[in-house]
């Protein structure tokens, strides 16, 4: 986006040269927060993968052992098993037999099951680090011909027939290859035109790549990990691959992982997950590594569009989480699910505590792809009181977010989720979760704009596309201490002055159809340090709030997700031209047009276009004068807002 920053960013935005891109809310269906009962253990090490054929679900991962309920006894099975997705049970037909981990699984074509890792032989033949196997009986794909070198594969992505190999090897199939490779999804065979390599490993390391992503269309490649260099062209840990004809490395690099987070020796690189979107417009990025903003996006969750050209790129929108580890991303049913060591999101404020702003988030979280702020949804990954004898209630990773075909799977190395006992792995079903609707102030241009006039007391004045009608006195005696009030859809809200607030205001909401306000209740616990007292007016359009505030003179938005009801940690201010902000007294948006009142009684109009930046977003030159001041009417109250009713 084009903003200007006024404090530590929760968000960044594009080039300067490039339109702002704000994206809109739209619908999203979320999982269940209770993780199903019937999944399986796993004991030691971790869950890395997963993979679905016909009904069994495959678990991959550095496990030793496993067990089917909290009471049975351990076995023997490492790194790789299976069971049955309705009831849980274990398989005792698939068997293979592996000396190493198992970093990624895919369901292959023809009803194989794909494996990548760091293992040297399965069933006691030689096959390094990638294998097919029957997914019936565990047995080697004989046929199937793909192998790396004595590195290890990292991550698999299937698109059509082409299967995607990214890892720290130098060669694939006996062909020379840093990092990545494509093969043949039926045979294993190299793809000769696909000719890209990650090379030169930061901080004199060695190169690998760490995660990979295919966009839905399957043509382009987000390509994360520990480079500096795609192809000779510099690439610092993020490249995006053409993949249309012979794939090339697209003109796109971003400045935002050069430079180290705070430990670069523990932290050698800090891109852990990428994800695209559902229509492939734009991807995700989770990132661990300490301390680093604002040179470097460290434990942050980071979104980019794929379209965008050239070098420097900024995102669209940083979360981040005060400096603790993201591993893993999904993006499912338009939400963006992430895993990891953090405890906080929307937590730019602070570093290894809650600042301002900061949302509870327990190494779990679920998050709005068009602003980045968490939803309505915390399963918490802790297992409580629930877990058994020599169980591990928190570690250091979640390696894997999976959305399978009955909900989101996940692998962990630790035993706890939803305060329930669920040993390195668990799910949550689609069954029990939730629709998100998003919601927006109206759209029509005929309505009503409601002025506050006195204590509980409101005008309603006929508003038809800029010509008003003759007002009429409303009682709302629940309309109490009101200030700076804008509608969204069923509800209205409001800045409400109040004694024992650490602010001496709070956002107070109520549903409103045009008749009684009814009885307002806190927005939200999280936003206690936000005085909304200081905003002169207000309104909310596409997850932000527009407002102005005392004593400046500027347009300045925060993000704010109405599931949930969380205040955006950072003010952005706008750029615009030819108005006062500071004698500006009530907004509203009506039908792309910013309505609002003047500290002298006037009421205006003017256009507004947030994706004009970083031109102006409001031009003043453009305003028209809908009233001036009468002895019925003067708009200079903060409390002003439109609707239908």
């Amino acid at each position: 986006m084009t903003v200007l920053v006024t404090v530590a960013a929760v968000l960044a935005v594009p080039t300067a040269t490039s339109a702002a891109v704000v994206p809109a809310p739209e619908p999203a269906t979320l999982v269940s927060a209770n993780p199903a009962d019937s999944t399986p253990h796993a004991k030691d090490g971790e869950t890395r993968a997963f993979a679905q054929v016909g009904s069994t679900v495959y678990v991959g991962g550095s496990f030793t052992q496993i067990r089917q309920t909290a009471s049975s006894a351990w076995t023997t099975q490492r790194y790789l098993f299976a069971y049955d997705r309705a009831t849980g049970i274990i398989s005792t037909s698939f068997l293979p037999v592996l000396d190493g981990a198992v970093n990624t699984l895919l369901a292959g074509p023809g009803g194989t099951l794909i494996v990548g890792g760091a293992f040297k032989n399965v069933n006691g033949v030689s096959r390094r680090n990638l294998v097919a196997l029957n997914p019936t009986t565990g047995a080697i794909i004989d046929s199937w011909v793909g192998r790396s070198d004595g590195g290890t594969v990292r991550d698999l992505v299937l698109h059509g027939n082409w299967l995607y190999v990214a890892g720290a090897f130098n060669w694939l199939n006996g062909t020379a290859h840093s990092g990545l490779g494509r093969l043949n999804a039926t045979t294993g065979a190299i793809d000769p035109t696909f000719n890209i390599n990650a090379t030169v490993g930061r901080h004199d390391t060695t190169s690998y790549v760490w995660t990979i992503d295919v966009s839905p269309d399957g043509g382009t490649l987000a390509v994360g990990g520990n480079f500096m260099y795609v192809n000779d062209l510099p690439r610092n840990q993020m490249a995006l691959v053409d993949l249309a004809g012979t794939p090339t490395v697209l003109d796109w690099s971003t400045e935002k992982f050069v430079a180290p987070c705070a430990a670069p020796a523990t932290f050698v690189h800090y891109v852990q997950d990428i994800k695209f979107g559902a229509d492939g417009t734009w991807f995700v990025v989770g990132t661990n590594g300490g301390a680093g903003w604002p040179a470097a996006y460290c434990d942050a969750l980071v979104r980019f569009e794929t379209a965008a050209r050239g070098s420097g790129q900024l995102a669209t929108w940083v979360d981040f989480t005060g400096n603790d580890t993201i591993t893993s991303v999904e993006v499912a049913d338009n939400v963006i699910y992430l895993g990891g060591h953090f405890r906080w999101l929307n937590n730019p404020n602070a570093s290894d505590r809650a600042g301002n702003g900061a949302v509870d988030r327990l190494g779990i979280a679920a998050v709005t792809p068009a602003t980045g702020m968490p939803v309505n949804w915390n399963p918490r990954r802790s297992g409580g009181s629930a877990l058994p004898a020599g169980a591990s209630s928190w570690g250091s990773s979640v390696p894997v977010l999976w959305r399978g075909s009955d909900g989101l799977y996940f692998g962990h190395n630790s035993d706890g989720m939803g305060e329930e006992y669920h040993g390195r792995l668990g799910m949550f079903p689609l069954a029990g979760g939730r629709t998100i609707v998003p919601k927006n102030p109206p759209t029509a241009t005929t309505g009503n704009l409601y002025l506050r006039t006195g204590e509980g007391q409101l005008a309603k004045v006929p508003f038809d596309a800029g010509t008003l009608g003759d007002p009429s006195t409303v009682s709302q005696p629940n309309y109490t201490a009101a200030g700076a009030t804008w509608r969204v859809a069923d509800r209205i809200y409001w800045s409400h002055t109040v004694a024992g607030t650490p602010t001496g205001s709070r956002i107070d909401i109520s549903m409103f159809n045009g008749g009684d306000i009814g009885t307002p209740w806190e927005a939200s616990g999280y936003n206690d340090w936000f005085n909304p007292a200081a905003m002169t007016g207000a309104f909310f359009l596409d997850g932000r709030l527009y407002y102005i505030r005392s004593g400046t003179n500027a347009l300045y938005y925060r993000y704010f997700e109405i599931d949930g009801n969380y205040l955006g940690a950072t003010e952005f201010s706008l750029p615009t031209t030819g108005v006062n902000w500071s004698k500006v007294r009530g907004m509203a948006w009506v039908g792309g047009r910013i309505v609002y009142g003047d500290t002298n009684g006037t009421l205006r109009s003017v256009p507004f276009d947030p994706t004009a930046a970083p031109g102006a977003v409001v031009d003043g030159t453009a305003a028209t004068v809908i009233a001036p001041p009468s002895p019925e009417l003067t708009w200079s109250s903060p409390s002003t807002f439109f609707s239908v009713q």
